[in-house]
């Protein structure tokens, strides 16, 4: 099984839509995605995704459903360094490499920063959402892994695409590999309408684990003379 996850294009975060810069990658992206065999789509909730994946679902033929969880992780705290209602997912170095818990898959949840929001709770509930979805699949969480005969007979050949965000993706991607959200969010950069590819291994019958074959990929700009965007990104961007 293959989970996908695209990032929206270059965002208009004032009007929730795209740039016009968006929409040349979301252009790209649907001669892209027109080449894959997917078995079904699942799309944020906000404009910028929903409007990211109408050009791919347009020159396909296909809908995608819409899910709430999807949409930006959400989960605002109390930032020493910038004060209230800071995003989780945007702290500072200087700050955060400090604290030994936040390098913790679980123990970050714990630490003074997160708890001073929902950011526990919020990240529970999209690693069950998504342990739901997958349960469509046949995989079914148990621990750190996915087991394939707890139910119905796997869908190994699925592949899902799911339309979303950065944030939200890196946070599920903590959930799906065991790895601390933050070092992941701090420690990559997913650029608008860059593709995440995990595959599922199942190494030993029964017991399934997501892999990353691809993060962020942005093939389909360098193909089309697109210059990647630096949206969320705090240095230039190669464009090699």
């Amino acid at each position: 099984m293959r989970i996908i996850f695209v990032r929206h294009g270059d965002p208009d975060y004032a009007n929730d839509t795209l740039t016009e810069k968006g929409w040349r990658e979301a252009a790209l992206l649907a001669e892209r995605v027109s080449g894959w065999d997917v078995t079904d789509f699942y799309v944020s909730p906000l404009g910028r995704a929903q409007d990211t994946a109408s050009l791919s679902l347009k020159k396909m033929g296909r809908s995608a459903e819409t899910m709430e969880w999807l949409r930006e992780f959400h989960g605002p705290v109390k930032d020493p360094l910038r004060g209230d209602n800071a995003h989780p997912w945007d702290f500072y170095p200087e700050y955060w490499t400090k604290i030994p818990a936040m390098y913790d898959k679980d123990g970050f949840l714990d630490t003074d920063v997160m708890k001073s929001g929902n950011v526990k709770e919020e990240y529970l509930r999209i690693g069950k959402c998504l342990d739901g979805l997958l349960e469509k699949y046949g995989y079914v969480r148990e621990g750190g892994i996915y087991r394939t005969d707890r139910t119905q007979k796997a869908d190994r050949d699925a592949t899902i695409v799911l339309f979303c965000h950065m944030g939200v993706t890196l946070f599920l991607c903590g959930h799906l590999l065991g790895i601390s959200p933050v070092v992941l969010t701090s420690g990559f950069f997913l650029a608008p309408t860059s593709v995440t590819v995990l595959g599922s291994e199942e190494r030993e019958p029964g017991a399934s684990y997501f892999r990353c074959q691809m993060a962020g990929d942005t093939g389909h700009l360098r193909a089309g003379g697109e210059p990647v965007s630096y949206m969320g990104y705090f240095t230039e961007p190669f464009q090699g």
